[in-house]
């Protein structure tokens, strides 16, 4: 062992109890330079190491203002200065819009540039050897037991004083780790040529590979089977039909599966003579009837039925649902209008189904009584 230099000391214990008083005495004895490892964290373990506050908190908070402040200046250089955009007639630095993406870019350089710092400045990155890798000592502090160990570089350390010491305060299979020659000697550092032909060839393999894949390969068989799919887009020329349009109107006198069509489409009178409510007043089917109605009704009759409230006398006004006209219109008449439509008024044949447009004109009733309520009602 005279050719080799000493690390650490280390030493093992069996329960947190005893490496959390361990970890208290080292302190009390004055060593500054230990390190304890456990196989899960020690609750109380910050405070019986004295440990000091981490820096990395500092380097997380500098890389988010730095974040903050270039995301800040992308967008304000190409939305104010270099490509001003008048959206609407806002501002073109619209400070709330880009919030957002502030916050993102924030959350962002600071989580990625913190684990690299992380990696770079405390782990000494490129440089992965360490003389406790390996050891009896880590399989044992990895599994089930707990470790500490005080180094040689602890400007308090002695060496047969630390091992009485680590003995005394409990720890067993006390033992001397020693530095290997050729981690000595292979210590790699981010400007090593050996460390950046290799990151140059993984970069190099990383793009080669990305760009084929996205570029290349997806446009083979059989992986472009979702882009050169069997249909016809919107708005594309159909050469199978002699006119062109690839949009075909449905096939007469087909009916859709589990609609029926509707038979009086031509005659008012008889279906506000034959047709009749299936449905009868429930809070269920009142509730299904007011959302259908304040979605489809209400933009042109508002709310309440009134008519012109919501239009401000735009031509032309729809008719009110409390004229006296209305009032008198069986329910056939009103399910004949919902589903062949009126006038200006569409119809809602495809918006509604049979059961909600029953739903609607129970609804509708409900209003018509509510706003010209009877001397029985108020009983």
């Amino acid at each position: 062992m005279d050719n080799k230099i000493l690390h650490s000391v280390t030493a093992i214990f069996h329960t947190p109890d005893d490496i959390i008083k361990a970890a208290k005495a080292v302190v009390k004895a004055g060593y500054k330079k230990f390190d304890v490892h456990t196989p899960y964290p020690v609750h109380g373990m910050d405070q019986a190491m004295k440990l000091k506050r981490s820096p990395l908190g500092y380097f997380a908070f500098a890389l988010g203002v730095i974040g903050a402040t270039l995301g800040l200046l992308l967008m304000y250089w190409t939305m104010t200065v270099d490509y001003p955009l008048n959206i609407g007639g806002k501002p073109t630095f619209p400070l709330p819009a880009f919030v957002p993406v502030t916050f993102e870019i924030t959350v962002l350089l600071a989580s990625v540039a913190t684990v690299v710092s992380m990696i770079v400045i405390f782990f000494k990155f490129p440089n992965n050897s360490h003389p406790l890798h390996d050891t009896e000592y880590m399989k044992q502090v990895s599994s089930d037991k707990y470790g500490l160990t005080i180094e040689a570089a602890d400007p308090n350390f002695d060496f047969e004083k630390v091992k009485d010491f680590l003995s005394k305060i409990g720890g067993t299979n006390v033992e001397a780790i020693y530095y290997d020659n050729d981690e000595i000697n292979s210590k790699l550092t981010l400007l090593e040529p050996k460390f950046l032909t290799g990151l140059a060839v993984i970069s190099v393999l990383v793009i080669t590979i990305t760009y084929f894949s996205l570029n290349k390969l997806m446009f083979m068989q059989p992986f472009n089977w979702m882009m050169d799919q069997q249909k016809i887009t919107a708005m594309k020329v159909s050469t199978f039909f002699d006119d062109g349009f690839s949009m075909r109107l449905p096939v007469e006198g087909t009916v859709a599966r589990g609609f029926k069509p509707y038979p009086y489409p031509d005659s008012v009178e008889l279906a506000s003579r034959v047709l009749v409510n299936p449905l009868e007043f429930s809070d269920v089917n009142l509730e299904n009837g007011k959302r259908k109605y304040n979605t489809f009704c209400s933009p042109c009759h508002d709310y309440h039925g009134n008519g012109v409230a919501r239009l401000n006398g735009q031509f032309p006004n729809p008719p009110s649902l409390h004229t006296d006209k209305v009032r008198e219109w069986s329910d056939g008449h009103l399910y004949h209008i919902i589903t062949v439509g009126q006038n200006t008024m569409p119809s809602y044949d495809k918006q509604l189904t049979q059961e909600e447009k029953w739903q609607v004109i129970l609804y509708v009733r409900a209003l018509q009584r509510a706003l010209n309520a009877q001397e029985g009602d108020l009983q």
